[in-house]
């Protein structure tokens, strides 16, 4: 049986992604408005990042509370949300979706 799936992007997520866009080296700028054309196939949730939490952190504490795996290739948040026992899906060979973990 196939769940329906949403997309969402954390409302901190998309104005960083907004800022990297118009400030760092055009590496990142590119990755970054990347990044937002496929935010805006997404639903933005408002979210509050605590005080002195990281991005990184704040994903890990959304999918913990929430129980829904997250998207992401960077490599050391990753490893941070699999250590913590959730599903993360990943750009594979820049063609297709990989899920590591159990959704």
């Amino acid at each position: 049986m196939r769940q329906q799936v949403e997309p969402i992007v954390l409302s901190p997520i998309y104005q960083e992604l907004q800022k990297i866009a118009k400030s760092k080296s055009p590496k990142m700028r590119k990755n970054a408005l990347l990044g937002l054309e496929f935010a805006e196939k997404c639903r933005v949730v408002e979210v509050e990042l605590k005080d002195k939490e990281s991005h990184d952190d704040l994903l890990l504490r959304i999918a913990i509370e929430w129980k829904c795996p997250i998207a992401t290739n960077d490599r050391e948040l990753r490893k941070k949300l699999r250590s913590a026992g959730i599903p993360v899906i990943f750009l594979r060979q820049k063609s297709r979706l990989e899920v590591d973990g159990n959704v």
